[in-house]
């Protein structure tokens, strides 16, 4: 897709105009007719498409060839030209996509500058397209917990094949990540990976994103499906698909065509369908939310992604690695973890699964204390914002102890704590937490505690 193709059915008017363009710097093609015109966009795409609505001796009109070269390549400009324009022909033109519509004689000015804006419209799609894939998300499986293991050994056997796959697992855990795993690893990586949120999209908009729309001052709109042509279709969150959708969805999958809104042409793609979901799709089927059938269309090969609490060696390196990328991202500093702050990290409940990690590290880091390892303390409010009722989460540092020598700390950090609560007085102390004051006197001493240190140097009070 480098070039511009000429369809005309004169010949003085098709090298007038590619010799012009070329004098511009621009390479062409040429074609007098549907057949040579198709063959041609057929063996390699146009950059834009120059084509009079009058041909002689060809099965197809111009407005027949714009038709077909929108319905399977919607991203190539159209400029239609032609010596018998009028405001009727040219508005049926731009309702069936045409970039813009000049009349016969043209201006030679006139047609560089609709050219030049034509030219640059594809460019700017093009480099859209390549921004999308670059900027798509990461790809890379992190971790080497047996877990992540087992999931590398299922998504491998998936990328060699076209069957569709479901992933399901906790929000957060990263189905979308393990789906551009499944594309960068597949014969279709060089092909669009389309992300539709399906929880995203309103209902009464959704058919409209998916198979796009024909008609109206735009003209032809594609919508995701087309633009997925030949790549992946990631459906996130399939289950808050419309009911009617469903069935529409059902029947591309089926024979892999489409009719756009307001459309009566099909429209045909290569598709490769990967979907997702958090919830119990068999739970959904029963509430009727759900069709069984598109069900068993996407559930071919089943894919179970862990969440976070059941790869926790993994932790450490996924804080690293997002460390880096926020440092490369947004410049954020580089930091390590300190041996604390990876077993607080650890020991933490993560309900958000690897969204919430990434959240905990990018604030870490913009909260942080110096250019030093993160430490524990730094982590202190999102332990305790994350403990499980009845839990008590430990601080990073006890976490990196032998039990013996957390129990002392422990012990000895609960009962000076206590100490303090009750102003010295080792009685009340004692009584609160259960003990015999002698006892409690024997503790202290054998945990190094000094109770003259409490009760303004008097020693700890008893009364």
């Amino acid at each position: 897709m480098s070039d511009i193709l000429i369809v005309d059915d004169e010949r003085d008017i098709r090298e007038l105009i590619s010799e012009i363009l070329r004098d511009e710097g621009y390479a062409t093609r040429r074609a007098s007719n549907s057949d040579e015109a198709m063959a041609a966009v057929e063996a390699d795409p146009p950059m834009l498409m120059i084509l009079d609505l009058w041909l002689k001796d060809s099965k197809l009109d111009g407005i027949g060839i714009l038709m077909s070269v929108k319905r399977e390549y919607p991203d190539i400009p159209v400029v239609i030209i032609s010596g018998h324009g009028n405001i009727e022909i040219a508005v049926q033109a731009i309702k069936q996509g045409a970039y813009d519509f000049i009349e016969k004689p043209f201006n030679i000015d006139q047609l560089l500058v609709v050219i030049g804006r034509a030219m640059e419209t594809s460019r700017l799609r093009r480099e859209n397209i390549k921004l999308r894939k670059r900027e798509s998300g990461p790809a890379e499986m992190i971790g080497q917990s047996q877990a992540m293991k087992v999931l590398r050994s299922q998504l491998a056997k998936v990328t060699r094949s076209n069957g569709r796959v479901m992933l399901t697992g906790p929000s957060g855990s990263g189905k979308e990540v393990a789906a551009r795993y499944i594309h960068t690893q597949s014969n279709r990586a060089a092909a669009p990976f389309v992300t539709v949120s399906c929880a995203a999209i309103e209902p009464e908009k959704m058919e409209t994103v998916l198979f796009g729309q024909e008609g109206g001052q735009r003209g032809v709109i594609p919508g995701l499906l087309e633009q997925a042509h030949g790549g992946i279709l990631y459906l996130d969150e399939v289950a808050d698909m419309p009911l009617g959708t469903q069935s529409k969805i059902l029947r591309v999958l089926v024979d892999q065509t489409f009719t756009r809104v307001d459309g009566a042409e099909k429209v045909k793609v290569d598709l490769r369908v990967i979907s997702s979901t958090t919830r119990d799709l068999r739970s959904e089927i029963g509430a009727g939310t759900f069709r069984q059938e598109l069900y068993d269309r996407l559930n071919v090969v089943p894919v179970q992604v862990p969440s976070l609490a059941e790869r926790r060696d993994d932790i450490p390196t996924l804080a690293r690695h997002f460390i880096d990328v926020l440092h490369q991202s947004q410049g954020l500093p580089r930091r390590d973890l300190s041996e604390d702050a990876e077993a607080q990290l650890q020991s933490m409940n993560w309900p958000g699964n690897i969204r919430q990690l990434r959240n905990v590290i990018e604030r870490a880091l913009i909260l942080g204390e110096g250019s030093g390892p993160i430490e524990a303390r730094e982590l202190a409010a999102e332990a305790a914002g994350e403990a499980e009722e009845g839990r008590v989460v430990l601080a990073g540092g006890l976490a990196t102890l032998p039990l013996r020598e957390a129990r002392e700390l422990f012990e000895r950090e609960y009962l000076l704590t206590q100490i303090n609560r009750f102003g010295g007085n080792i009685s009340r102390t004692a009584a609160f937490v259960g003990m015999e004051r002698s006892a409690l006197h024997r503790k202290l001493k054998s945990l190094g505690v000094n109770t003259a240190a409490f009760s303004g140097g008097r020693g700890g009070r008893d009364d």
